[in-house]
This record gives C-alpha cells, structure tokens and sequence, in this order.
C-alpha cells in the first residue's frame, strides 16, 4: 500500500496533477466527487508567496472536503524555495511537492520547473532546503529529461532519492515534448525496476481511460498513476478510471443530460469559492471540453464561452439540455471518445 509521510493510499490510487488555472478549488471538487486519492493545488511561485502576492496567496487556501492535497511550489532561488516552505508550514495542506517538471517558457527558460533538469546540483541544493525545513512530506514531479539527447531521469530520481523526498512523479515526455508526442513509460520502467530506489513512483502522461490506467500499473508497476489534462472538462475520468480497475469494464459514458448536470454543479461550484466574474471567466476552459463529444455544436458552444453573467450561462446550459439531451453516447463523435 502506497504511503507518503502519514497519508495512506488505497492499492492503484488514481492522483490529480497540479495544473495552472485549472486545479482552482471548484474543479477539485469536482475531482473528488468523482474519487481523487490525492489532489494538488495550481503550482504556486515561491517568489511570490514569499512577496505575499494575493493571488498567489489565495492558492494556499485548503478546504476539508478535499482532504488528502497537496501544495506544489516552484522557483529558481534556493532562499526563495526555503522561505516558502516555511510559510506552506503554517497552511493546511497534507503534502508539498515541488514541481522539477514545468516545460512552460517563461518558467523553464529560467531554470525552474524543468529547466532544473539541466541544473541538478541546483536542484539538490533546493530539494534539500524544502526538505530539511518542511514540516510536510515532500514529494516531487520531473520529466525524463532537457531533450530526448539528455535523459537523465535515473540519475535525477536518485538524486531526489537521497535528498529526502518521499515519493517522486514522473512525466514520460521530456521537456522539449511538451505534450506532445507519445509518453514514453519504459524510462518511468527503468526507475522502478532499478534496486537503488526505494521510494514511491506516480506515473504521468497518456492515461486517458481505465483501460490505458489498468495498462500502466499491470505493464509498469507504478505505485499510483497521476491525470492532469485528461481530466480538463472531464472531472469523472477518476470514477471511470476506478470502475474499470475494480471491473475490467468500461463505465458507461455520461450523456448530455449528465453532461449539463455536472456543468452546473462545476459553475455554483466556481462562483461559491471565486468572485462571480473572474468564476465565469476561468470556467470557459472547462465549458470548452464539456461538451466537445456533441456533434454540430459550434454555434452553441460560441454562445456558452461568451456568455458574461451566470444566468445566462445557466439558460445556454438548458438549451443544450433540451437540444441535445437526446443524443446518447452513442451518438457522440467518435474522435472525442477517450
């Protein structure tokens, strides 16, 4: 049974990857309802906890019903991670991860996230720091590697190992990929099979059903699996997911009825934690996938992204439901299916 510090998992937990602007309080919620073992917060700049920057601050706020979640910072400068450790002290959180993996530019191009990859005596210095001043496991997240001509990933998980962290996750993409490109898993394979680590590995990229989950705990051996986009405007992937590796048999698909049922509860849920206008702002990017599978939608999924106040969102969600609300998965593009 998977353990980190004094959270325990049950066997092939299922995890939600920390995401910037999508793993806000109301999607993981949603996540939870749904059967997340563990939740993470948007990843959180060190630099501006420590500078008490409002927005960053307000990531730190935890609620009970999301309970085990976990904190993930990121950042450069090994005072400024060690100072924000010490302030992620006095949060609520269970875990804190600290993010080696982020492939964005701005954050990569200037040596965090996994612009460590080609720094590691900065990355030990800095796991070291977070780790000997935290009060909570720490954890970590990183990629193969820079480019697929520096992989690196054994020796950076050894590294992790021997600094203090109690569990590591892995993104089979190197930074250079991105997203893009098929993950590969026999990398993520070589650190589990490999005698000298002994911590937990989480496996990250292309899980995008139960069958592709069950895949990589049978072929892989991973000690939890971890969903990050897969899960955007499809917060029941976690329940599908477990239904599958309990049965051997896929769920049945939610229909366009549920489909709105689940949109609604996702927006009261974005407007409860979230100012009204900047709620319905940052739900677009879910409305945008909730409903991708229906077939000649454009038009009303226009409408649904520019819709400025909750009502009238609220009646382009009855819309749909009463124009759609016939079609069954079945009747869903197949493409979108996954």
């Amino acid at each position: 049974m998977l353990k980190i510090g004094k959270q325990e998992f049950c066997e092939k937990p299922v995890f939600l990857a920390p995401m910037e602007d999508v793993t806000d309080p109301s999607f993981r919620y949603m996540c939870k309802k749904f059967g997340a073992d563990l939740m993470f917060t948007e990843f959180i700049s060190a630099d501006g906890l420590i500078r008490d920057a409002r927005k960053t601050v307000q990531k730190l706020r935890i609620y009970d019903f999301e309970r085990p979640v976990g904190v993930q910072i990121y950042g450069h400068i090994p005072e400024a991670m060690e100072k924000a450790t010490l302030l992620i002290n006095n949060s609520d959180a269970d875990i804190l991860d600290i993010n080696f993996g982020c492939p964005v530019k701005k954050i990569a191009n200037r040596g965090a996230g996994a612009g460590m990859l080609r720094n590691l005596p900065l990355m030990k210095e800095i796991t070291e720091r977070v780790v000997n001043n935290s009060k909570l496991p720490v954890t970590a997240k990183t990629r193969l590697g820079w480019d697929t001509d520096s992989i690196n990933i054994t020796e950076t998980s050894k590294l992790l190992q021997d600094c203090g962290i109690q569990a590591l996750t892995i993104h089979a993409r190197t930074r250079s990929q991105m997203y893009k490109a098929q993950a590969d898993w026999t990398y993520i394979a070589q650190v589990k099979n490999n005698t000298e680590i002994k911590i937990p590995i989480i496996g990250n990229g292309d899980i995008n059903n139960g069958k592709s989950a069950a895949e990589k705990f049978e072929k892989y051996k991973v000690d939890a699996i971890m969903i990050g986009r897969a899960a955007i405007g499809k917060p029941w992937i976690f329940k599908e997911i477990k239904h599958y590796l309990k049965t051997g048999e896929e769920l049945p698909k939610p229909g366009v009825k549920q489909l709105v049922e689940y949109a609604n509860e996702h927006l009261e849920k974005s407007i409860e934690f979230k100012e009204s206008q900047k709620a319905i702002y940052e739900m677009r990017r879910h409305f945008a996938l909730y409903f991708k599978c229906i077939p000649n939608f454009k038009e009303t999924r226009l409408k649904l992204l520019t819709a400025q106040t909750s009502d009238d969102i609220k009646l382009i969600l009855k819309e749909i439901e009463e124009r759609f609300g016939h079609i069954g998965p079945e009747d869903f593009l197949p493409e979108n299916i996954s």
